[in-house]
């Protein structure tokens, strides 16, 4: 059954389809997309499981995420024929609930395999390149499913989310100002706890379409909580290490929100020290942390820096409804952290991972062959090399994607 449905595309959806559909909020229609659906993004993310370098196969953490996923495909498979009726609607939602539980500490099961790899072996280029990959299209798989079961859940399974106007998980008016006071205060709070200070926050906001109006938009507050939340820690964890425990007047982070015709902005603003330009490439870097790694025992806590997965899940967060997170960083005084959003919800695309001939071939072809010539081994040939092989090269004639997305009209 894997491999037959891993023949099949994900059919991405946008936020305004999301909304739509929530409006109309038909279970069974949405029970009859989900038992094809789910199998789908589940199989093509399973295949590319099994195509990881044996070495981090093989480690117990994640013998553990290939068991949770192979578990979650057969229970949602045993829908697949099922007469849709009460009963079978009832149940499906309480498997979803059940798989959404189970995988709840993927991120951190599978955090822990790549550290047991990374104990036990030396990591060669090839093999953290394909890591990287891996993790980014898994992270983003992962993302897309709890979407899709959070979405039945709150519709259909009798729990209310707390909010009477959102649509499922999704705020069809979300006030960004207030997911951006919310992610400071909590992460103030961390600093608070850790540094036994913290810098305040100027905030300000400009809307180009509504000229003084609140910025509101479409979406998932919890995603953009999440990046918020990530960034402030970021810049905090940064203005406190710079200025040093001594300081009685830490500079404050300043936030920028704007509102365009086709995004909307968040400006992250610190004055940290910044950053070096050889180790901007590294930040979002899943096996690349500045931080001490955290141990199995605080794998329920928050800190404020840990297995260094913070940024470029943060990333994924944002990429996945077609926004991105950008860092432009001055060394000696400071990081802007940028945020783009879609403005409008039906340009709001879900990007989705396939496996195809593309993605399976990623981790079988070894790290192209420098072409530039360079003292440096750092960021800056890293970058030119990369810049060498896209803008120098035709892609092949039967050249596939291993992404999928949608275009908004």
């Amino acid at each position: 059954m894997l491999d037959f449905y891993s023949q099949f595309n994900p059919s991405p959806l946008s936020i305004k389809q999301f909304i739509d559909f929530g409006l109309s909020a038909c279970e069974r229609k949405s029970f009859i997309f989900l038992r094809k659906e789910l199998p789908v993004r589940l199989a093509n993310i399973m295949k590319e499981i099994h195509l990881l370098p044996d070495n981090l196969l093989k480690t117990p953490s994640v013998v553990i995420v290939n068991n949770l996923y192979a578990t979650s495909f057969e229970e949602i498979i045993h829908f697949e024929k099922s007469e849709v009726n009460d009963s079978t609607l009832d149940k499906f939602c309480q498997a979803l609930i059940k798989i959404r539980n189970r995988h709840s500490d993927v991120v951190q099961t599978m955090s822990q395999g790549v550290l047991e790899l990374k104990d036990s072996y030396e990591v060669d280029v090839q093999t953290e390149n394909s890591i990287q990959y891996f993790l980014d299209r898994f992270f983003m798989s992962r993302i897309s499913i709890r979407m899709l079961i959070n979405q039945h859940t709150l519709l259909f399974g009798g729990l209310l989310n707390g909010h009477s106007r959102h649509i499922g998980c999704i705020d069809p008016s979300c006030d960004v100002i207030s997911v951006i006071k919310d992610a400071y205060e909590n992460a103030q709070f961390l600093c608070d706890q850790y540094y036994l200070a913290s810098p305040a926050i100027n905030v300000k906001q400009h809307n180009e379409l509504e000229r003084g109006n609140e910025i509101r938009i479409v979406y998932v507050p919890s995603h953009l909580y999440h990046m918020l939340f990530e960034l402030f820690k970021n810049s905090m964890r940064a203005i406190m290490e710079y200025h040093g425990s001594e300081s009685d007047n830490y500079p404050p982070i300043d936030v920028t929100v704007v509102r365009g015709k086709e995004d909307i902005c968040v400006k992250i603003s610190d004055r940290g020290g910044g950053i070096p330009r050889s180790h901007m490439d590294h930040l979002f870097k899943y096996m690349y942390s500045t931080a001490p790694q955290p141990s199995k025992s605080d794998a329920h806590t928050v800190p404020l820096a840990g297995y260094g997965y913070g940024l470029p899940l943060s990333r994924l967060y944002a990429r996945y409804f077609h926004g991105d997170i950008v860092l432009l960083s001055c060394e000696g005084y400071g990081t802007d952290a940028i945020i783009y959003l879609k403005a409008l919800s039906n340009e709001a695309n879900e990007l989705l991972p396939i496996f195809n001939k593309t993605s399976s071939k990623f981790y079988r072809t070894p790290v192209p062959t420098a072409d530039w010539s360079s003292q440096c081994g750092g960021g800056m040939a890293t970058r030119q090399l990369r810049m060498s092989y896209t803008q120098g090269h035709r892609l092949p004639h039967d050249f596939d994607v291993d992404w999928l997305l949608i275009i908004g009209k």
